[in-house]
């Protein structure tokens, strides 16, 4: 029965890390239900996915527009009575220019952007969600965060991130970071472990084809997390199976 089977919602699910996050936990027997920000693009990945033989559902979600959120719980209440896998992986960047938005010129416009999808839009989501969660035998939220949003890295003048200070995009992982921590620590008297998930730099729309790493890669940490055991950890930080510096 589809109420038996674990139940993974993942944002922005219609291309890149995303899809292959979906494809890959469906091709594990897990129902995959695909968020994108309009119906015809959460159709069309939905039916991609069935297409390889995958358990699909779409849903319309953009992580920004609050009023979606109750119909996705209703959806997954409805339909599923439960959540067993939150992989937030809808963000945004700031393009290529690692010059234009540094500590002394980003603006306004841009910090607010970036943080209402990387962070606000984030948070709020998952605070609705948490209840589905909870009424998993063993939840799982992971958040997908970056290396960029590393301090201990930035803050290395020798570190292999150094000269990439794009403050918006890495200040908004950065709290996303401590969003992850603090989170699990509210969370920890609860089967649901909470981990924030460096992909990598990934050959995707925001990594451009420059990115040493191939999609399919991109997707491991995320599925690795979405699926770890009971004994697995929580409130970390990894890129696939290396822990990384807060």
């Amino acid at each position: 029965m589809a109420e038996a089977k674990k139940v993974a919602l993942i944002t922005g699910a219609n291309k890149g890390i995303g899809f292959e996050t979906a494809k890959q936990l469906g091709e594990q027997g897990i129902t995959v239900v695909v968020a994108a920000r309009d119906q015809k693009k959460a159709d069309e990945t939905a039916q991609k996915l069935k297409a390889v033989g995958i358990d699909a559902y779409p849903v319309v979600l953009e992580v920004t527009r609050s009023s979606d959120f109750a119909k996705v719980y209703e959806f997954l209440d409805t339909t599923f009575g439960k959540l067993d896998i939150l992989i937030n992986n809808a963000g945004v960047g700031e393009g290529t220019d690692l010059v234009k938005n540094t500590a002394l010129t980003v603006d306004q416009k841009t910090l607010r952007s970036i943080f209402d999808t990387n962070f606000f839009g984030l948070i709020e989501l998952t605070q609705a969600l948490v209840p589905l969660l909870q009424k998993s035998p063993a939840g799982r939220i992971v958040n997908l965060s970056s290396i960029l949003g590393s301090l201990t890295l930035h803050a290395d003048p020798n570190s292999p991130i150094a000269g990439t200070k794009i403050v918006a995009y890495n200040a908004s992982k950065a709290a996303l970071n401590l969003f992850t921590i603090h989170l699990a620590a509210a969370l920890k008297d609860t089967p649901i472990k909470v981990n924030s998930a460096h992909p990598g730099w990934v050959k995707t729309d925001m990594g451009t084809d420059a990115a040493p790493m191939e999609i399919v890669d991109g997707a491991k940490t995320s599925v690795r997390l979405a699926t770890l055991p009971a004994d697995g950890p929580t409130g970390g930080y990894f890129h696939m199976d290396q822990t990384l510096p807060w």
